[in-house]
């Protein structure tokens, strides 16, 4: 049998999720849900919620480290995810474009300069603190940068059905520990201005990092493996570092497009997109 496409995947998540709202809605209208009913808010597969009382209370082995605080990356080991894979043609093909903009002066394809989120793994390594509150259950994450969240589930889920799941920016994270590291696989990612430093995803692109603290709680390490056999061969790899920070608290940052107008650079003269 021939697997949908990614379009025909999110149309039919879209469907799952305006049928679950409709019906949702006639509840409501008829005075509410019982006890104990699907509302259009609870998780497809009917799993627990991560704050769920009973989900966090269940009997856990004691995590081997505990994320929680608030981290700087590492701006001397590295923020962009180089060296680069080998592209595929496509991709090669905007890069090259966006090299010649730059020599240029002007910034190609700056969706995140245009009010776009980040996304996964772009969200991870901006100049603005991370902020983590690891729970039994999950381990948020909170970006000072455009106030971008992050879940990531480890409460032994799998994956939601792909067919069901409504892509996103920083897609859906399934953590579990191998050792003193926490494992995260991500996928179902949103695809359209979505780009790792420039670089197009796909529907296939696929995240895993491997985290783990220092033996003082001062520093995490993250190693990145990407794939994405639409837009490179084989594995991207990089490694990022980040340092807590003792004095800091989370600030919201809002991307505005009217402020943005006036930032150098970012005017409609300086931007070239090469999808166009």
């Amino acid at each position: 049998m021939k697997r949908p496409n990614s379009q025909q995947r999110h149309a039919r998540a879209l469907r799952a999720l305006a049928g679950g709202m409709a019906a949702a809605m006639s509840l409501f209208c008829l005075g509410g849900a019982p006890a104990g009913a699907q509302t259009m808010w609870d998780n497809i597969d009917g799993h627990l919620g991560t704050l769920a009382p009973e989900n966090l209370n269940k009997e856990r082995p004691a995590p081997p480290a505990d994320f929680t605080g608030t981290w700087q990356i590492d701006m001397k080991v590295g923020w962009q995810f180089k060296p680069l894979p080998k592209l595929k043609p496509d991709a090669q093909a905007v890069y090259d474009a966006q090299q010649k903009a730059a020599k240029e002066g002007k910034a190609a394809d700056n969706y995140i300069g245009q009010c776009w989120p980040p996304g996964m793994p772009v969200m991870m390594t901006r100049v603005w603190p991370m902020n983590m509150i690891q729970l039994p259950t999950a381990l948020v994450m909170v970006a000072n940068f455009e106030n971008q969240v992050r879940w990531v589930f480890m409460d032994g889920r799998d994956h939601t059905d792909p067919d069901l799941y409504v892509p996103t920016y920083n897609g859906e994270s399934i953590g579990h520990w191998e050792g003193d590291e926490l494992v995260i696989h991500t996928q179902g990612f949103a695809t359209e201005a979505h780009t790792v430093d420039g670089i197009p995803i796909s529907d296939q692109f696929k995240i895993t990092e491997r985290m783990s603290m220092s033996d003082d709680g001062e520093t995490i390490d993250v190693y990145y493996t990407m794939t994405d056999p639409v837009n490179w061969e084989g594995e991207w790899k990089s490694h990022k570092r980040y340092h807590r920070m003792h004095k800091a608290d989370f600030v919201e940052v809002h991307c505005l497009p009217n402020t943005n107008e006036g930032i150098p650079g970012l005017g409609d003269a300086y931007q070239v997109n090469t999808n166009e």
